[in-house]
């Protein structure tokens, strides 16, 4: 039994084998017969991508420093009290812009207006005196002219007359002083600027010993933009400085234009050894209020022009192991790669500063689906915008 089982399983393996070995053969003949007809037709040219093509611009170009930065008031001063009594008002609102001599705030001067009363009457007092001591001694000078009158008692005369002139010069100066002290009792802006957050509210009693304090005041124009370029660039700056003004232009985070507009004003003296930097400062009319100090900005410094740049779009641009490159259109339409130093960026376009000629055609779109020898077709070709 178990031997009919084998003879079965053998003998179907057998036809098994067989029929594979006749779909195989027939197949082959078939597939060789096709083989065989492909061999024969013409093999088909890769179809060419289309690209847009872009001349080279040729044109002078900005050079430019770029820094982080920082607003910085030109001045800011704590106002306090320089007369002693109670704030009587407040005259501007906190975070008011005010002009310089705008009153600020106003003690109560009563005090101060008796003590000037009591300086203007001794001064009346000490002329009246002097007056008619003046005219006793023009009395004595006859009366000691003709002999009715000691030379002791000329003398006398005329040292009471010197005695009144001093007693009224001493009025006079205590009277400039009483006018002082109650012109302290108002306390005005000593330049333009924005007042903070009042410090004393109206009913505390000020000192002007203690020097009381008030309220801020800061100036927002002109404003300083405080930033540190490296030794390195401080050669190019100094050429710069020698050549004319540098200008300055102040970016806000997320600005691509400039905002404000000013000048370098300033270069510290001396190379702070821990960084390898220098403090600098350029000074920006902020006229519409833009900036506050301490405020993070961007400044651009334009220290000189390139001439001839070649310049082409940003968009142009690839990047390989070997560094940037650029597409530009060979003979017959055919990719050729280059690749470019890059210079500085103006706008929308980049200078190259190796790499291309002024008369390349520069492949500017579906860099990802060409490769170097590929045909390509052209579309019309746009000049970039200079």
């Amino acid at each position: 039994m178990r031997n009919l089982k084998l003879g079965i399983n053998g003998t179907l393996i057998v036809l098994a084998l067989a029929g594979a070995y006749g779909l195989g053969r027939d197949n082959f003949d078939i597939f060789g017969s096709t083989r065989a007809g492909a061999a024969t037709a013409p093999a088909q040219a890769p179809q060419a991508m289309p690209v847009p093509v872009v001349g080279i611009v040729k044109k002078t170009i900005p050079i430019y420093l770029e820094y982080s930065a920082r607003t910085e008031a030109i001045r800011n001063v704590t106002l306090k009290a320089r007369a002693s009594g109670y704030l009587k008002e407040q005259l501007a609102a906190d975070g008011a812009d005010v002009k310089a001599g705008a009153p600020l705030y106003r003690i109560d001067a009563s005090d101060y207006q008796a003590a000037l009363d009591q300086a203007k009457a001794q001064v009346q007092r000490d002329a009246a005196a002097l007056d008619y001591l003046r005219g006793k001694l023009d009395r004595g000078n006859a009366l000691a002219t003709s002999g009715y009158l000691a030379k002791d008692g000329f003398d006398q005369r005329a040292s009471d007359v010197h005695q009144a002139e001093a007693a009224l010069a001493m009025s006079r100066a205590a009277q400039h002083t009483a006018e002082l002290n109650l012109g302290n009792t108002e306390i005005c802006a000593p330049f333009a600027g924005r007042l903070g957050r009042s410090q004393a509210t109206e009913g505390t009693l000020v000192s002007s010993a203690a020097g009381t304090p008030l309220n801020d005041l800061v100036q927002l124009s002109p404003i300083y933009v405080t930033f540190n370029p490296s030794e390195r660039e401080l050669a190019e700056i100094r050429k710069a400085l020698a050549g004319g003004t540098v200008e300055a232009d102040v970016f806000l985070p997320g600005d691509a234009k400039p905002r404000l507009t000013g000048a370098l004003t300033f270069i510290d003296n001396a190379v702070e050894s821990g960084t390898g930097t220098v403090v600098a400062r350029a000074t920006i009319d902020n006229a519409a209020l833009a900036l506050l100090p301490g405020q993070y900005v961007h400044v651009r410094l334009h220290i000189s022009e390139q001439p001839d740049a070649l310049m082409v779009p940003q968009t142009a641009l690839g990047s390989s192991q070997l560094g940037k490159y650029v597409y530009v259109l060979g003979k017959g339409n055919v990719v050729e790669q280059r690749l470019v130093s890059l210079g500085p960026v103006d706008g929308d376009l980049v200078a190259l500063s190796s790499g291309v000629s002024e008369s390349d055609r520069v492949i500017a779109g579906n860099l990802q689906k060409i490769f170097p020898g590929a045909p390509v077709q052209p579309i019309a070709e746009v000049k970039p915008q200079s």
